[in-house]
């Protein structure tokens, strides 16, 4: 066995004769252990509150989709649906077009968004898991909106007679204004539609989606068949994403411009990922000022096992194998606490996971158990342990060990 780990594993495991050192020690090693559960509980909710935050875009977005790159619309030929249908990875596409429209159900108004959709929409996407009452029905009379919609206008799913007035401008005729409900029909083209399901996904969302027919959209917008405003693509497993991008790409040419989820979400993602690193931050800080009791504690034992040093120095122990000593036994120090509060955090974040004992509102928080935070706590708390260690042994020089 390697001599200087021998000796630091015999003076973590005794007791010193000074009480105050051992109480010092007992400390510090608990200092480590609540130090790095803290930061592994920390960083295992906000993986939990990502994931929770970003299931709302993995619902409602799809894992690829294209734009126009100029305008708001593009068109898509039969012969280039046929080209999609071919590439190797893309399990399913759909089509879909969206514009901003007026709203009007009895005495109330309110200005939202159309989605027309096709038939694949729902295979793309996973939007139907987020039907909260009714049935998901989009035909020539139904739609799905989102409960905000349905909220604000006073909508009851499945009304014949009181159905939702969708009106959309004209082509050339100007912008929508909600100060103009009694507009001429020349200005605008009308549908009523039957609310047969109402979806939540989010407040920005519900409040502005309803769901359509894709050809209903089309004729209202007054847009040809071939007009689209996106195509969404799920792929198929473990394929290749940046070369089915190239492939989609090169069906459309510079037409379109083709985004993954996390593209089509940037700012959510960039903020989320930034909090992440804020968040991991300021508790490394924490553990920074926490291991500065390593320090104090290593001193402690240096100048406690003075005479020990001494003898050790005296039948051949070099300096430096003194120092490697309490190096080795400042990294034992951090390192087993380290590893207990990791398997503490664990425990508590397992008894999350199955009980839900802590709750917001009427949902378990959500947290998430995953071997990346426990080798970003065990890495963060064995380099400080290092670096703490390597400044407390570094006190061990020749005069110390002379005078003892």
């Amino acid at each position: 066995m390697n001599f200087p780990f021998y000796i630091a594993k015999r003076y973590v495991r005794s007791k010193s004769t000074q009480n105050a050192v051992n109480v010092i020690n007992f400390i510090t090693f608990l200092v480590i252990v609540i130090g790095s559960a803290a930061l592994f509980i920390v960083l295992s909710g906000f993986a939990g509150l990502k994931t929770f935050s970003l299931s709302f875009t993995n619902a409602f977005d799809p894992e690829l989709k294209a734009i126009p790159a100029t305008g708001k619309f593009f068109s898509i030929s039969p012969e280039q649906e046929q080209q999609l249908s071919e590439i190797t990875g893309v399990a399913i596409f759909s089509k879909e077009i969206e514009e901003r429209v007026y709203l009007r159900h009895r005495e109330q108004a309110d200005i939202a968004s159309i989605k027309g959709v096709d038939i694949n929409y729902t295979k793309t996407t996973g939007i139907d898991s987020t039907l909260y009452f009714g049935e998901w029905n989009i035909n020539e009379q139904q739609g799905i909106a989102g409960i905000g919609i349905i909220n604000k206008l006073g909508i009851t799913i499945n009304q014949v007679r009181n159905p939702l007035r969708i009106l959309a401008p004209k082509p050339g005729k100007g912008s929508i204004s909600i100060q103009s409900p009694a507009a001429a029909a020349e200005l605008y083209n009308e549908l009523p539609l039957v609310i047969s399901g109402v979806f939540q996904v989010e407040e920005n969302l519900d409040n502005k989606y309803i769901f359509i027919n894709l050809e209903l959209a089309q004729a209202l917008l007054e847009k040809n068949t071939s007009q689209v405003s996106g195509i969404n693509f799920k792929l198929n497993p473990e394929v290749n994403e940046l070369a089915v991008r190239e492939k989609i790409r090169s069906v459309f040419g510079k037409a379109t411009i083709i985004k993954s989820r996390e593209e089509l979400n940037g700012t959510l993602y960039r903020m989320l990922n930034t909090e992440q690193v804020a968040t991991y931050l300021i508790f490394t800080l924490v553990l920074i000022i926490a291991l500065f009791n390593v320090v104090g504690a290593i001193i402690m034992m240096i100048l406690d096992k003075q005479q020990n040093s001494k003898t050790l120095y005296n039948l051949g122990v070099t300096v430096k194998e003194l120092r490697h000593i309490y190096f080795v036994q400042g990294i034992l120090v951090t390192t087993s606490g380290g590893i207990i509060g990791v398997l503490i955090g664990s425990l508590l974040i397992g008894s999350q996971l199955l009980l839900g004992w802590v709750k917001i509102g009427s949902i378990d928080y959500p947290v998430e158990l995953s071997l990346l935070n426990v080798l970003i706590v065990l890495a963060t708390i064995m380099v400080l342990g290092i670096i703490a260690s390597k400044i407390a042994s570094s006190r061990i020089n020749t005069k110390l060990v002379s005078a003892a």
